[in-house]
């Protein structure tokens, strides 16, 4: 066996069940119930991604909760090689699969050596009671890939998997842990313009989203509750990425201030060079699309992104933000831009 296999047959028997951490006899293609493949398991095709594929809950299982969650890590994947850790989280009403696609990262985890791990919560809107499953997750792929081994770990999380990532990283076992947070219009560490009309009459017109749990805050309350706590800088230190559609701000300019470059020490904000893409992303949401609204989000198409970054930040970590121009909520992410991101998250030294 090469010490390729040993590591991946590790992660598969890994998923199941906490049995011995030394696989014997098995092979990349079918690993304990997970398959590492190209192209990746259960992934969309570049269009049209159909409805019950994007509801796919994973090919993985937590083993102390039961509940499933892809994890997609290279195929090639050497035992005690160095990689990037990442935590990926849907939004409320979403699923997973869909995460998965909206910020198609699995794409480029062989290229820039990603252990990806998108869960699914139950009631499709996360709450307190989903930590457990989510640190049995991080605690698993720490384990099995080696602590020594995650360069660093970066909290994904589009919408309201974005505000609780900003949850999560106020808590003793994430804010031990989390490098950086990328938040896919799930709120940012700073001012925004305000959220147009167009955003909540569209959010309220779908019908996918679930109901949330008892004691979880809903509709202008929750919101209120998420940006309140935004006001609140976390008490950690960590590199801090804000993506958003240029609708979303009712398009309007974000602010040049950041009050988390200002305290990791960052210069001020400075203009990259745009993010070209010729190509639309895999999926966007069809339940909102009659009449539609720009605010929420149409259909995936091409466009170019605004970058913009805060430098020289301390400890070389990265504070920045990415607008992408002419579109809203939930357009899937295009390849470029979703490459930039990703290296944007690498660049980042600590």
């Amino acid at each position: 066996m090469t010490r390729s296999d040993d590591l991946l047959g590790i992660l598969a028997i890994a998923l199941l069940a906490p049995v011995t951490l030394y696989a014997k006899n098995v092979t990349p293609a079918s690993l304990g119930g997970v398959t590492c493949q190209m192209p990746p398991a259960l992934h969309c095709p570049d269009a049209n991604c159909p409805g019950a594929l994007v509801i796919e809950q994973g090919t993985a299982v937590e083993p102390k909760t039961g509940r499933k969650f892809f994890l997609d890590f290279p195929c090639d994947l050497k035992r005690g090689e160095k990689v990037t850790f990442i935590l990926s989280l849907h939004g409320a009403g979403s699923y997973g699969n869909w995460q998965r696609h909206y910020f198609p990262i699995v794409d480029y985890a062989k290229k820039y050596r990603l252990v990806i791990a998108t869960p699914n919560s139950p009631t499709r809107i996360w709450s307190a009671k989903d930590d457990e499953y989510l640190q049995n997750i991080v605690s698993l792929v720490y384990d099995q890939v080696g602590k020594q081994n995650i360069k660093a770990f970066w909290l994904v999380g589009h919408s309201q998997g974005g505000m609780t990532s900003n949850r999560l990283v106020r808590t003793e076992f994430f804010k031990q842990r989390v490098t950086g947070w990328l938040s896919l219009s799930g709120g940012r560490l700073g001012p925004t313009p305000p959220i147009p009309d167009s955003f909540f009459r569209a959010a309220r017109a779908g019908n996918s989203a679930a109901a949330p749990p008892p004691g979880v805050p809903t509709g202008a309350a929750a919101l209120a509750a998420a940006m309140a706590s935004l006001r609140e800088p976390p008490d950690g230190t960590f590199s801090f990425i804000f993506e958003t559609g240029e609708h979303e701000l009712g398009d309007k300019p974000i602010p040049d201030e950041s009050p988390w470059a200002a305290k990791l020490g960052c210069r001020a904000r400075v203009r990259k060079a745009d993010v070209v893409d010729a190509k639309g992303g895999y999926v966007y949401d069809s339940t909102r699309q009659d009449p539609g609204s720009d605010a929420w989000g149409r259909l995936p198409r091409p466009g170019n992104a605004e970058v913009f970054e805060y430098p020289h930040c301390k400890d070389g970590r990265i504070v920045a933000d990415v607008v992408r121009m002419g579109k809203g909520h939930t357009e899937g992410l295009e390849p470029h831009v979703t490459e930039q991101l990703v290296k944007m998250m690498l660049s980042a030294k600590k």
